[in-house]
């Protein structure tokens, strides 16, 4: 067994990585009962819910509905003021760091039936889509 998965009385993995507890109770089912791709395709299908759900972009998922809603021009969900460059960049790198979430690990899971994750990785997945929600809830979006 790895690190990640040895669980005391006091803490779960999930606690003691700080995964985002708004993820659904599933998430957290499939990860304790070793279905590890499984668990991080449901929390990036939370996500993508969430991004569209604060973007109005109803309809629309993936990498498309990623690029629209963090567009620098007229974004639909604004993570920065967007008067600096500085904040300009911010934005245009987290609409990539929301994309490429989708395209590189989420689709992998979803579209294929041979991808074998461990707990470790796993939990990097969950921790990554945690660090995502709490930027668009320091944006205002809860």
């Amino acid at each position: 067994a790895t690190q990640a998965v040895v669980e005391t009385a006091a803490q779960h993995p999930f606690d003691a990585r700080n995964i985002h507890p708004d993820l659904p109770p599933n998430v957290r089912t499939l990860f304790d009962d070793g279905h590890f791709p499984q668990a991080t395709f449901e929390a990036f299908k939370y996500l993508d819910k969430t991004v569209e759900k604060h973007s109005g972009l109803m309809g629309d998922s993936g990498k498309d509905l990623m690029m629209r809603a963090f567009k620098e021009d007229a974004p639909k969900i604004k993570l920065t003021p967007l008067a600096t460059k500085s904040e300009q960049n911010e934005q245009e790198g987290y609409k990539f760091l929301f994309a490429g979430g989708i395209i590189a690990i989420r689709n992998p899971r979803g579209h294929e039936h041979s991808v074998v994750d461990n707990p470790d990785l796993c939990l990097d997945h969950l921790a990554f889509v945690s660090m995502l929600l709490r930027r668009l809830e320091q944006a205002g979006y809860k």
